[in-house]
């Protein structure tokens, strides 16, 4: 007989785990789509006060489903984004362009980070797609000045970067100006918090919904 005796089923662990978040949180002033991403984010973090920073712009949950539903790609600041996102429930691509050489030449030749040169390579398939940035705030700011010279622009923008410089005022400036200079939707923690766990989970919670799957 083992030892220990705990819920083994997968899917059953994962209901429960969404009946007690629901105990847990206060998921009021989110509406039934939001509700989905909010309580994955709680499910990945554990943390139900995670949520008191969680923004959308209007219509964003709903244009991010939209875009899945149309095969959609999904541009990653870092493998870790790409690597936390479920592939078996999305129809399109996921690109991370980090390691690439050229990649890795461009960013030692100018200074800069990895990420940010990396940039470069996702304006060939912006148009339409969903950026998701969990780590780097200094690649959301490039995305936003990217967008503000006038490149096509994605159908939304997850951003959430985590660490204490840059990331707080690079989310809020993508609240701020995405959706209205840009037309661009966006999906975002504000403050400190975030990481790249919590990208890729918006994106199950996402393809979650185009499945049909919700809690």
């Amino acid at each position: 007989m083992p030892r220990f005796n705990y819920i083994r089923d997968p899917k059953e662990i994962e209901r429960q785990s969404f009946l007690k978040i629901r105990q847990l949180a206060d998921l009021s002033r989110f509406d039934a789509d939001q509700q989905q991403i909010a309580m994955r984010l709680i499910h990945t973090s554990g943390d139900p006060t995670i949520i008191q920073d969680l923004y959308f712009s209007p219509n964003a949950v709903q244009t991010g489903i939209a875009a899945l539903n149309q095969l959609a790609d999904v541009l990653c600041d870092i493998e870790m984004v790409s690597k936390g996102i479920s592939k078996r429930y999305l129809s399109g691509q996921v690109y991370c362009f980090l390691n690439v050489p050229e990649v890795v030449e461009r960013a030692r030749k100018n200074g800069e980070t990895r990420s940010m040169a990396a940039i470069e390579k996702w304006q060939s398939h912006l148009t339409g797609s969903i950026v998701a940035i969990g780590n780097a705030p200094t690649v959301l700011f490039r995305l936003l000045d990217l967008l503000d010279s006038g490149v096509a622009r994605p159908a939304l923008i997850i951003g959430m970067p985590v660490g204490f410089i840059n990331a707080a005022e690079a989310k809020q400036a993508l609240l701020d100006i995405a959706p209205t200079e840009f037309q661009t939707p966006c999906i975002t923690i504000l403050g400190r918090r975030g990481g790249s766990s919590l990208a890729a989970a918006t994106i199950n919670a996402l393809s979650r919904m185009t499945n049909g799957i919700r809690f």
